[in-house]
């Protein structure tokens, strides 16, 4: 099409979201297709938090709210940084919007100019970049390697720094790798950034609750209390509650950032939905029992696709310590021949021939920048990823 805007030139469609079409339109032509790529729990949304939205929907809250979010559930957020994080804003440094991504993109479109820089470490989630360059700014993507735990390495950290650089983006747990960063790690990024006193941070910590083997989560404004004044502690509950589809993010900042925030939200999508505001004040103000039983769930899933995986010939994976999914190492399968003759010439390759071959749906490494990887989601029934492991060891058998 012409007369596109400049903008959208290098701004591509979410990839995730394509796999994840092609699977659906897959099996609804008749092929038994499992989906690994979409990054959804299986659970359902907690029934108090369904209760309260009916409730509040037969109260007649239906009507617009602020921008920002009504102020009870504004209070909630900010209770709940306070109880779990250690961190403490006022209402006007909360913002609730439709999903984490528009937080990230209200922050990316309120600050970034043509010629800023922002630090993305890889592996990273898929939305990243295209959201800094539809802001008209450039993503610097700093690679993190298996072996370092895909941890983001201070020197580089640091060797990527210029005097564009406007941001840096944290996300831990993380996705796609699962790889976590404990307090001393982020206490050794803090340290650079102390030195750098015009960089803001943006802190993705959407799988906070994710964690598995008894580790404990910490964000980066808490571990250094100096960098709250330039940090976006971003959060949702879509994850933790099994709340996806409700499209209901939030963060704390600084007030001026909030408030620069709210600026692009109030010219788009105005607030998030009144009823998934009331889902997620029930989300975060009821029970959480219930999460000990998922996390260990999903717990006991990684660990039954960690060792079917890692015996197969030619993939190899590292345990992740939170998030559900796993970054597998499918560069031993590249260079052999598939079936009907293609060669698996990278990780692109070995998704569809997944797809093909075993009839399983996975994100190639590549869309997270780290090519010669597979993303799977294990957030899924333990007998479909018993039979996912079966079909891929399969396939991978056949290869010549």
């Amino acid at each position: 099409m012409k007369n596109l805007a400049q903008r959208l030139r290098g701004v591509v469609p979410s990839p995730i979201a394509a796999l994840s079409q092609a699977a659906r339109d897959l099996r609804a032509s008749g092929v038994d297709v499992i989906d690994l790529g979409v990054g959804e729990p299986d659970f359902d949304t907690p029934e108090h938090v369904k209760a309260a939205t009916t409730e509040a929907m037969r109260r007649g809250e239906t009507k617009y709210t602020p921008i920002n979010g009504g102020p009870a559930l504004r209070k909630a957020i900010a209770d709940k940084f306070q109880r779990e994080n250690g961190l403490t804003y006022a209402l006007d440094e909360i913002a609730v919007s439709s999903g984490a991504k528009q937080i990230i993109f209200n922050a990316m479109m309120a600050t970034l100019d043509p010629g800023d820089e922002v630090i993305v470490p890889a592996p990273y989630w898929a939305s990243y970049p295209d959201i800094i360059r539809f802001a008209g700014a450039t993503p610097v993507v700093v690679a993190g390697s298996e072996e370092d735990g895909f941890a983001l390495r201070p020197d580089l950290l640091e060797k990527a720094i210029t005097k564009r650089t406007k941001w840096l983006f944290l996300n831990s747990p993380n996705n796609p790798s699962g790889a976590y960063l404990d307090r001393e790690q982020l206490r050794a990024v803090a340290d650079v950034l102390l030195a750098h006193p015009d960089i803001w941070v943006l802190s993705d910590d959407i799988y906070e609750h994710l964690l598995f083997d008894g580790r404990r989560f910490a964000t980066i404004a808490q571990v250094e209390p100096k960098l709250r004044e330039r940090t976006v502690t971003m959060n949702g509950v879509s994850k933790t509650y099994a709340m996806t589809g409700w499209r209901l993010g939030y963060a704390g900042a600084p007030a001026e950032m909030i408030a620069a925030m709210s600026n692009v939200q109030s010219q788009c999508t105005t607030h998030a939905s009144s009823l998934s505001q009331a889902g997620a004040l029930a989300a975060l103000t009821g029970p959480q029992d219930f999460l000990t039983e998922r996390v260990a769930s999903l717990q006991e899933r990684r660990d039954l696709v960690v060792e079917r995986i890692s015996a197969i010939d030619g993939l190899r994976c590292r345990k992740p310590e939170g998030a559900f999914y796993v970054f597998l190492d499918c560069r031993g399968i590249m260079g052999r021949k598939a079936p009907n003759g293609r060669i698996i010439e990278n990780c692109s390759d070995a998704a569809l021939f997944l797809l093909e071959s075993a009839r399983v749906s996975v994100v190639p490494g590549s869309v997270f920048g780290t090519p010669g990887y597979l993303r799977l989601s294990t957030a899924t029934a333990r007998d479909q990823l018993t039979v996912a492991c079966d079909r891929i060891a399969q396939a991978c058998a056949d290869l010549g």
